[in-house]
């Protein structure tokens, strides 16, 4: 197939482009600048150089390739709803192009918050919170499936890792810690944040492009929920920095994400679609240290 991919030259959108290329799959990555561009070219794929506000250059890249897989987002965290509001536009524009083609567009999502439980493949969309704005973008694409688009959701948790590369949510722990001298945790630390390796999470990618059936949420969990008391505590034994409670206003809009227990699994994922995770995991990379500054 030949597949175009928003945010690839991102974290995880390089990998998605390498694992597509690696199946036989040609891509065309959207690219905001020729250094975006190059690192699209260097994972493989075939640069167009756009950002989701071209809306026409989404229009055609969509039209004129197979299947399209959704990655990119501002991550400004102080403007979240421009942000929000931009990927849904950007969204909505595929996925109007992909309308009765029988394509494939896959969309990046978040796990969602189900109390007292494991979050599953099954759980609704969460809709509510800094970031619930994401959710409601990503079912009005999932709904797409009635219109003859082979919508996907692969759901994400919040910390997509890799060893000296990348961390999610757990690196701005890292980064709270290398500035201020303090690996911080929110409330008693109990609360379990999900993970998986962004290895695991491309081939997922590729999976539902390959095989998802409409309408369809995956969760891309490798790790169910280390909590963040644990994750704190490791990183400050690599960084040689006490490790203390501090309130959620510490990190800004993200402190309510924080301080939520959010556990998820993949069990329904993995029986259904095959996929495995078999990278190492979110503990395993941070016990690694030498994090990037």
């Amino acid at each position: 197939m030949r597949v175009f991919v928003t945010g690839a030259s991102g974290g995880i959108g390089s990998v998605v482009v390498e694992e597509l290329v690696a199946h036989g799959h040609e891509v065309l990555g959207l690219a905001r600048s020729a250094a975006s561009a190059a690192k699209v070219e260097a994972a493989g794929g075939t640069a167009v150089i756009g950002g989701l506000g071209d809306l026409e250059i989404l229009t055609s890249s969509a039209r004129d390739t197979d299947a399209s897989i959704h990655l990119a987002f501002s991550n400004d965290f102080s403007d979240l709803e421009r942000s929000i509001a931009e990927e849904g536009l950007a969204m909505d524009t595929i996925g109007a192009a992909l309308v009765d083609t029988g394509k494939a567009f896959s969309i990046v999502s978040g796990t969602t918050f189900s109390p007292g439980r494991l979050a599953t493949e099954q759980d609704a969309m969460s809709t509510t919170g800094p970031v619930g704005g994401r959710g409601i973008n990503a079912q009005r694409v999932l709904d797409l499936s009635s219109q003859g688009v082979r919508t996907s959701a692969v759901r994400l948790p919040r910390s997509v890792h890799e060893r000296y590369v990348a961390y999610g949510f757990a690196g701005i722990l890292i980064a709270a810690a290398q500035q201020s001298g303090v690996s911080a945790y929110v409330g008693d630390g109990g609360q379990r944040w999900p993970a998986v390796h962004r290895r695991d999470a491309a081939s997922l990618f590729r999976l539902m492009v390959e095989e998802g059936e409409p309408g369809t949420a995956v969760n891309a969990v490798g790790d169910e929920g280390d909590t963040m008391l644990s994750l704190a505590t490791i990183i400050g034994e690599q960084l040689d920095v006490p490790v203390q409670q501090v309130p959620a206003e510490t990190f800004g809009p993200l402190g309510t994400i924080f301080a939520m227990d959010q556990p998820a699994t993949s069990a329904w994922t993995q029986q259904t679609y095959g996929w495995q995770p078999t990278h190492p995991s979110l503990v395993d990379d941070l016990r690694a240290g030498d994090y990037p500054a």
